[in-house]
């Protein structure tokens, strides 16, 4: 019986160290290596090597002249990563029909006469979804020309060169990562008032 015993000790204690802790440093190490960006949470930084954030996880924008993400229920006011969540409001739920035909008629305010994509008035299911489609960028790209005083064509390069298609042509929907396409914007066209 005690040698059994010894015997199964042995084993858990070997396939811990094997799998909790072997193959985790070997799977963060590779991780580091190949891949270190990614690794290490896509972080983003500014002026100065600060961290401004991370290209997986959404982040407010209010100003007109930035990208604005969809729009999020993590958190009080949206946006809180400690907090992701959606509404869980059903379709038939009339606060969700409210907050869909207020954000519409603000946005038919912003640019009345194209079509508004359904991810420009819908919440992310996460709250903190990064990416929007095309079209939701396309859709805001007069309002940040006109709040950067550039011409819409010089928005919609930006806009286009950030756009990242499905991987290997067919996995996944064509997105938008809106801190990465706003800090192009920033990189590329400073505003006058952060000019040198």
């Amino acid at each position: 019986m005690l040698s059994r015993l010894r015997a199964a000790v042995a084993t858990v204690a070997l396939f811990i160290l094997l799998l909790g802790v072997g193959y985790p440093l070997a799977v963060t190490g590779a991780a580091q290596l190949v891949l270190p960006r990614q690794a290490n949470g896509s972080l983003l930084t500014g002026a100065g090597g600060r961290v401004v954030g991370s290209a997986l996880i959404a982040q407010g924008f209010a100003r007109p002249e930035y990208l604005h993400p969809r729009g999020s229920s993590a958190g009080s006011n949206g946006y809180d990563a400690t907090n992701s969540s959606g509404s869980n409001l059903g379709p038939m739920d009339p606060k969700l029909a409210a907050s869909v035909g207020s954000t519409a008629t603000a946005l038919r305010k912003e640019n009345p006469s194209a079509a508004i994509p359904a991810d420009a008035v819908t919440n992310s299911g996460s709250g903190l979804d990064p990416d929007i489609s095309p079209e939701n960028a396309a859709f805001q790209a007069q309002r940040i020309a006109q709040a950067r005083s550039l011409p819409v064509s010089v928005v919609q390069a930006e806009i286009a060169k950030s756009t990242e298609q499905p991987i290997l042509g067919f996995i996944g929907q064509p997105h938008v990562n809106v801190l990465v396409t706003n800090r192009a914007l920033d990189d590329q066209h400073p505003l006058a008032s952060t000019r040198p």
